[in-house]
């Protein structure tokens, strides 16, 4: 089963950034209030950016790298241009 990194854009243009193992179904999750805190008033949330890993471990050692980057850095990679 493939897992997944991702980002979401935030009504208030925020960047949300997870894993799951159903983009759509977590998608809908932070819509209907029940995915992260952060994401909880912010709605809706559009997931606009995700890369697949074949382990939860690696999907969530890239969150976690992508986490440390800037918004400029983050942008980048949703555009495809590298920083």
């Amino acid at each position: 089963m493939p897992h997944f990194f991702y980002i979401a854009r935030c009504s208030d243009g925020s960047l949300y950034a997870g894993t799951c193992v159903d983009l759509a179904a977590r998608e809908a999750r932070h819509n209907d209030g029940r995915g992260a805190k952060y994401t909880r008033s912010r709605r809706p949330v559009i997931i606009i950016y995700h890369e697949e890993f074949s382990t939860l471990s690696e999907a969530r050692k890239r969150e976690a790298l992508i986490k440390t980057w800037s918004r400029e850095r983050k942008e980048g990679l949703i555009a495809g241009v590298s920083l």
